[in-house]
This record gives C-alpha cells, structure tokens and sequence, in this order.
C-alpha cells in the first residue's frame, strides 16, 4: 500500500457537503489510467459512491479502522470515515468529516502508518512492545496537535446572498453579466473570476481567485448586497468550497478540460465534481442548468433546490418543457426573443439581437452564457427589466470581458482575442470567426488560427484544438506557452499540435511555429498585409502584451452593439432565426 495523498477539503467537495479528510492510497503495481472519456455504464466510476466493507482490499480496512478508533478517541469530528472508488488503478480514497486541522491530519497519518505495520485496531488485541511504542507515540502526537477549525463560511456567518457559477466554459463570462445586470440594477457585487477580484465591476485584487479565497475575501465585506463567485474545478479537488450554500447556481457545461488532473479522468468525474456547486444550492435557491448537456441537466434530478433549464433548441427542449410544467423555469430564444417559460406563462426578456456579446446570434457559446445569465439574475430576484438592460448594455471589450471574444479591426483584418483552451472553446471561436468571414466584402474571407495552451493538458485534448483548427480554418499556426510548460516539454507540447493537424489532413510543412502570442500575432498581421482575413488568437499567458501591440498597429475595438451589420453583412440582408 502506498500513501498518494492526505488532503483536507475545507468546504462541500464531491465526496461530501462539509469540511472532509481525503486519503488516498494505491494497492499493487503502479498503473496509468486508461479508457475512454466517456465511458459506458459498466465502466462508470461514480466518485462520491460508498463502497460496502465487503469491496475493500484489506489494506484499506485497516486505515479505516484506525481512523474510526482514533477519531472517536480524541474527539475529532462526527460522521462515519467511508470509503470511495477512484478511477486510478488500483486507487481507494477515505474520507472523514473533520473539525481540527492539524489532529485531524495527524489522526490519517497516523492510521496510514500504524496500518502499514499491520497493528491491529482492536483496543483489546495484545501488541507487541515494539507495537506498543509506536501507538503510543501516534496517540501523543495526536494529543499535542493544534486543532484550527475550517475556514469555510456556515450560513449564520454569511450576511449575502451568493450565485456560484462552474462549468468548462462560459465560466467567465457568465459571471460577468450577471454582476453587470445586478450592478445595472442598483446592487453593490463582489465577484470572483479568473482574472481577479471585483467590487462593483472594479478590479481590486487580479489573479485567478476562482477557489475559495476568493470567496472569503467577499464574503468577508460587510459593504456588498451580493456576492457571484466563479467556482473553477482546481479550487473543488483541492480545497473545497469556502461556503455551506449557495442561494443560486449555474453549472454551464462539461466539456474535455482539464482532465487526467487529481484523478479526474472522464467526463462523468468532471461533472460530478462541478455539481457539488448546484448540490449545495439551498432549497428555497435557483439551480440554473444547461439542458442541452446531458451530464449537466442530470443534476435536476439530485438538486434539494428549485431548478431552471436553459436551452439553444429552437422553442426549448422536451426537457424544459417538462421541468417547466413541474414548476420550473426555462430560459430559451423563440422568434428572436430571450424568453423566460414558467408554469403561470411565458414572457419575453429582451430580443437576442440586441445583446452584443451575441453577435446577432453567430456567437452560439454566448447565447447560452446569456440564457444563463438571466436565469441566474432571475433567481437572485432581478426583474426581467433589469435583466434585459443588463443584457443590452453588456459590452465584449477587453476591460469588461478581457479575452473573451475581444475583436479588433485592423485595415481590412479582423483580429478574434480569445481564452479558448480546449475544443468546445476553439469550436465556438471559430464558429464566430467562419460567421464574420462567410460576410466579408461579399465573400468569404480566409481565417487564420493561432493556436496553443498549457501543458497540463492530456495529449487528445492537445490534438483535439489543434485538429479542430486545421480542419476549419484556411490556415493554422502555433504559438507557445512557455510560461505554462507545466511539467511538459516545448518539444511534446508542439508535437501533439502538429499531430493534430496532420489528423484533419493537412500537411505541417507550412505551420509556422512561435515563441509567444505577440510574436505570432505580430508576424501573422504582417503575412496577411492588407488582405482582408479573420485572425484567431488563443490568448492565455500575454494578454495585456497582445492588447498593447494592437494598439500600437493602430487596431480599433470593435463595439458590437454599433457594428453588426458592418461585422456580419450578411445579417443585414437575411436576419438569423432561432
């Protein structure tokens, strides 16, 4: 038996909706997970199950035993130790509530290793001298431990309400108009996102503050009406949430991101960990889910909380309509409308057209962020005024929105600044840039993508943007992110792009590769001259750069609200309907 990690969860988890000890070991030979991203029913690992005593290897009895004897000896928390499946071979995660940080560590330390000396947990069992020492040496470690509470914020400690937001895209931008609709309406927001910390849309603190120091550091003011806390996937594997409850959530998607980290390898895990944001929603609360994501609507089914659908299925989904006639909400576009269905009737928010972010409806992904968003500004009880203002008045420039789908022109060039990461990111980028493209002077223009992410990333997610890419675009480049090696090699990193290309056949010879985003902006704005083209840049580690050398190549921001038909040509002549 090997020890992989002893990690203490300060808030709800995908294991449990309280502070727990995680211990994970490994049994046998050291294997790699493999097996399919999706896979099927009979190999479905569902993380938060508890195993029956009979399933466990014994190895793992024995920590479990004296886990249960040394909590219940030193006063250390309540609620039973239980035992979990991991997807990793070979792999057994234990998990206990705790209530002291240090004793509680202290205790799964010391039954991993009184365990591994096969020391029985028996109180009456006779122990050898040697067995003796060693438990009483554990016993006196554990008895001077310190016993620091969890930080995580209770409900009677909390004076505001909180929308949490997760998913694997639209994270970001979801958070973001929702704090702008209710700060539109009078309300002072504290927000969250990967960019940084925000008091009434002002950046006060930058970094990504997606986990639950970001949550306290709002949660902790006494000048705010609400609180809307992006929740990223790292932040609920690693520490927990920082709060018991949410009064809304929103859980976007789940896509391939992220993946092969903490243990998390298919895409069922990944959703699992993200529901725990809409598992703690409060029951008078608002869970506001994508229907049109099977693994994401099927938290309607497990939510304590009333539940609003939202759907880009023409009308609503089969789906919406059921979970409106039950007594839900849905949130859909009908005849070019955003609607809001509930059981009492339906009402029309605002027309799609007029929300920017948008693009008069060729930017599907914000369609949905904006069906979400006003869910979510619906259940924190904004009225569906303020939500159509905040939708209208929401703009996709690089201050309010930075580096999702930021567009510059520059001469007859249209330069696309986006955070995609992973292929429903790039899909959707590039579905923007084929609509501006396929309107430009009357035919279509090429695209260009610059394409390239960190390192942490499995090799099929790597090969994956960049097939997408090549397969789409009429040209495609690479750009490193030297900064994000994250334990990868340039040279592995480069080579699975390359490989993707080569999978959507086309030939690598003329991919050229650079070692920044500035460098492969500025050299790409320069290839295409005065042509006119639409340039796809994946943006991650040199935004402020980019943004600087735009400005300095004399690029415009483009406002989306003045500019569409100018943008989409097309759109003048036949109008989109959805």
């Amino acid at each position: 038996m090997r020890q992989v990690e002893i990690r203490l969860l300060e808030g709800p988890n995908v294991y449990r909706l309280e502070p727990v000890v995680k211990i994970e070991v490994a049994i046998g030979r050291r294997r790699t997970w493999y097996g399919k991203r999706a896979p099927g029913r009979h190999a479905l690992v569902r993380l938060a199950a508890v195993i029956p005593r009979r399933g466990w290897p014994g190895q793992v009895e024995g920590v479990v035993d004296w886990a249960r004897r040394l909590r219940a000896e030193h006063g250390e928390g309540r609620g039973g130790v239980v035992v979990h499946r991991s997807s990793d071979p070979g792999h057994w995660i234990i998990t206990f509530p705790w209530t002291g940080a240090e004793r509680a560590h202290t205790i799964a330390e010391a039954a991993l290793a009184l365990a591994e000396r096969d020391v029985s947990p028996a109180r009456r069992a006779r122990l050898t001298g040697a067995q003796e020492r060693i438990l009483a040496r554990w016993q006196a470690r554990i008895a001077d431990a310190r016993a620091t509470p969890p930080t995580w914020i209770r409900d009677a400690d909390r004076k505001i309400p909180v929308v949490s937001i997760t998913g694997t895209n639209g994270k970001s931008t979801v958070t973001r108009l929702i704090t702008h609709i209710l700060v539109k309406a009078g309300r002072r927001v504290g927000t969250t996102t990967s960019d940084g910390v925000l008091v009434n849309e002002r950046l006060i603190e930058p970094g990504d503050w997606t986990g639950p120091g970001g949550a306290l550091q709002i949660l902790d003011r006494s000048d705010l009406d609400v609180a809307v806390l992006e929740t990223a996937r790292g932040g609920l594997v690693l520490r927990g949430m920082g709060y018991e409850s949410n009064e809304v959530s929103v859980v976007t998607n789940v896509t391939s991101d992220h993946l092969d980290l903490q243990g998390i390898h298919t895409l069922p895990e990944l959703a699992e960990v993200k529901a725990t944001v809409a598992r703690v929603t409060k029951p008078e609360g608002w869970a506001v889910l994508n229907a049109d994501d099977h693994l994401v609507a099927a938290n309607a089914r497990r939510v304590r909380s009333h539940v609003a659908l939202f759907s880009l299925v023409p009308g609503g989904s089969a789906a919406v309509r059921r979970n409106v006639l039950a007594g839900g909400r849905g949130y859909v576009v009908r005849d070019g409308w955003v609607m809001e269905l509930t059981k009492k009737g339906d009402s029309r928010i605002v027309e799609l057209a007029r929300i920017p972010i948008t693009i008069g409806g060729i930017a599907r992904h914000n369609v949905a962020n904006a069906l979400a968003a006003a869910g979510a500004a619906r259940g924190l009880g904004a009225s569906i005024a303020e939500v159509a203002d905040g939708l209208v008045e929401f703009r996709p420039t690089s201050d309010r929105s930075p580096g999702r789908l930021n567009l510059y022109r520059v001469g007859a060039r249209i330069v696309i600044v986006d955070f995609a990461h992973n292929e429903a990111g790039v899909s959707a980028v590039l579905d923007v840039a084929e609509g501006i493209a396929g309107g430009a002077a009357g035919r279509a223009a090429p695209i260009t993508a610059i394409v390239g992410t960190a390192g942490d990333r499995p090799d099929d997610t790597l090969r994956g943007i960049a097939r997408i890419a090549a397969s789409r675009a009429q040209r495609v480049a690479i750009k490193e992110t030297l900064k994000y090696l994250r334990g990868r090699s340039r040279e592995s990193i480069v080579g699975e792009l390359l490989a993707g290309v080569r999978e959507a056949g086309v030939s690598t010879a003329d991919v050229p590769i650079y070692e920044s985003e500035t460098a492969a902006l500025k050299a790409e704005l320069a290839d295409a001259a005065a042509r006119p083209r639409v340039i796809v840049l994946l943006c991650h580690e040199e935004r402020e750069e980019v943004f600087q050398l735009l400005e300095s190549l004399g690029a415009r921001p483009i406002d989306v609200a003045t500019e569409l038909t100018s943008l989409v040509p097309r759109l003048q002549e036949r109008p989109r309907r959805h």
